[in-house]
């Protein structure tokens, strides 16, 4: 599968149950998380909302634009990465995961803002 349609489909495939998982983290899972960990589960959705939309945008850019295929695409998988890593390691703790996962949350954080700089320094070179 082209790469473009990969990130495109990866985004909206995010951007779908991250309206899904807000919505269960906000009206089936409040009662049983707690205050602390609906604002974690919170702001997990956010990000893989943001990236969400990010990857779409990729794909729209890596459709359009013949430089930077390369970077651009290392972006994306950074961002697809980073929703797993970090989103996804708030979803498990907050769903009473062992605390182990705690260091994955920023490795996934990392990985998002290696995708923006390559996005930056792709910008900057067209």
């Amino acid at each position: 599968m082209p790469v473009a349609r990969t990130l495109t489909l990866a985004g909206a495939l995010m951007g779908a149950s991250g309206v899904g998982l807000g919505a269960w983290g906000a009206h089936g899972l409040a009662e049983f998380l707690g205050h602390g960990n609906t604002q974690a589960w919170s702001t997990a959705v956010h990000y893989q909302l943001v990236h969400a939309l990010a990857l779409v945008s990729l794909g729209v850019w890596l459709r359009q634009s013949p430089n930077g295929q390369g970077l651009l695409a290392l972006a994306g998988y950074l961002m697809i990465f980073g929703v797993f890593a970090f989103s996804g390691s708030i979803y498990l703790l907050t769903l009473g995961a062992p605390r182990m996962f705690g260091p994955v949350t920023p490795v996934g954080g990392l990985a998002f803002m290696l995708g923006w700089g390559l996005i930056a320094w792709t910008a900057w070179r067209e």
